[in-house]
């Protein structure tokens, strides 16, 4: 007795289609927690009061790209990663010649460049000379003889008499200072690592269908 057996449809047309929906389901599921990172991300960032501008350094591309594979991958970055990660870690920050930490005081201002203003250039924008105080309990001080202005700012005395002249403290002098913790990257991570499984399978089922 002879046994002859047909396959209808193909299994190897069958195996390419699933092969092929598993690819598009696993591609997607990376791509999908990809961009579900990149938002919590940037969600936790703006929720510190850090501000939308390092927010947006927030990132994220899918590989590979322009076709679907098994093997896909999702990456995510900061393009500041230097100042996402201080506040995602809590750094202790010391001077980098090992002496003091320079803090500027509201009399200080802001600098020209952006950022925090150095003593350097306060000295050279004010034209005044700071004056080191020593504290044995607390920070010590850089100080300045002038005056406050409207915005509370330090500047020189107009005054020839010195009425109005006082020591204003303009900088707040510490060994080191432990930046305070605010994000908690790894957390939003874990989660989306472990909502991929999920994705692929609801994925996947959806284009079998």
């Amino acid at each position: 007795m002879k046994l002859k057996l047909d396959f209808d449809p193909d299994i190897a047309a069958m195996m390419a289609a699933e092969i092929a929906a598993g690819e598009r389901a696993v591609s997607a599921a990376i791509r999908e927690a990809g961009m579900g990172l990149k938002t919590a991300w940037r969600g936790q960032i703006t929720g510190a009061g850090l501000g939308a501008r390092l927010a947006r350094s927030i990132r994220s591309e899918s590989y590979p790209k322009g076709h679907a594979s098994l093997n896909a991958a999702a990456l995510v970055w900061s393009k500041a990663p230097v100042i996402v990660g201080a506040h995602d870690t809590g750094p202790l920050i010391r001077s980098k010649t090992g002496f003091w930490l320079a803090i500027p005081t509201a009399a200080a201002g802001k600098s020209t460049r952006g950022g925090k203003i150095t003593p350097g250039e306060w000295e050279r924008r004010t034209g005044l000379r700071l004056r080191f105080v020593y504290r044995r309990a607390g920070p010590s001080l850089l100080v300045a003889e002038g005056r406050l202005n409207t915005k509370g700012r330090a500047v020189a005395s107009r005054s020839r008499t010195g009425r109005g002249l006082a020591s204003v403290p303009i900088f707040l002098l510490v060994p080191q200072v432990r930046l305070r913790k605010r994000l908690d990257l790894a957390r939003d991570a874990e989660r989306a690592r472990d909502a991929v499984p999920g994705l692929i399978v609801a994925g996947w089922g959806e284009r079998k269908m």
